[in-house]
Formats: structure tokens, C-alpha cells, sequence
């Protein structure tokens, strides 16, 4: 029998569901500071992704695959470096980067991420 956990629900999404040992995040956007900069806001987002494969007992090693939106894909550069410094080397999971209208013209960027647990929770 398979189990199906969501954590942090509310009316429209759940930020997280955890199924079959895999976790699934709804799209990270920077809520702290909306107005930063996409270097900023990339810093942001992370640290959410972070926060909540801990809770669902996994990591940025444990990555299985990563979409990003930027509301401007010339900003990828500065993004990157903000990335290339978080992600786990040897652990770079697949990742598709594209340009794509955000819900709040305050957002420079939204991530998607699913993972594998790596612990029993």
C-alpha cells in the first residue's frame, strides 16, 4: 500500500507531498523580499527548497529533478552563480531553465523541484 503525505497545506496548494519515497515541491518563489534583486531572490528560493527537503528528509544531494522560470532569461547568468554556489557537486541533478510569466510581476524567478527521501520520516 502506497502512503501520500502533504505538509504545509493550505486553500490553493500544498507545499510539499511526500508518495512512494519521492517528495514533491510546489514552485519555490521569494516571499521575504519580492522586491530583491534575481540574485537575491535565487538566494531566497534555495534556502526554501532546503528547508523543506529537510522536513521531508532529503537534500539538494538527493534531487531528482529541477525546473526554473525566470520572468527574464537574460538574468540566467547571475542566477547561476547563485546556483552553481548552492548545488551539491558530483550531485547536479537534471534541471530545465526557461522564461516564463510569473503570477506576481514582483517575482524574478520560481523553482520546481522533486527528490528522493533518503530517510524514513
Amino acid at each position: 500500500m502506497s502512503t501520500l503525505a502533504r505538509h504545509h497545506v493550505g486553500p490553493r496548494l500544498s507545499e510539499t507531498a511526500i508518495h512512494n519515497g519521492t517528495v514533491y515541491l510546489a514552485g519555490q518563489i521569494a516571499e521575504v523580499d519580492p522586491g530583491a534583486d534575481i540574485t537575491g531572490q535565487t538566494r531566497e528560493v534555495l534556502g526554501h527548497i532546503d528547508r523543506l527537503l529537510a522536513e521531508a528528509g532529503s537534500s539538494k544531494q538527493s534531487i531528482l529533478q529541477c525546473q526554473i522560470f525566470l520572468a527574464d532569461i537574460t538574468e540566467i547568468g547571475a542566477m547561476n552563480k547563485v546556483w552553481d554556489a548552492w548545488v551539491a557537486p558530483g550531485h547536479t541533478p537534471p534541471r530545465a531553465t526557461v522564461q516564463a510569466k510569473l503570477g506576481n510581476p514582483d517575482y524574478r524567478i520560481e523553482v520546481v523541484v522533486v527528490a528522493a527521501v533518503e530517510q524514513a520520516r
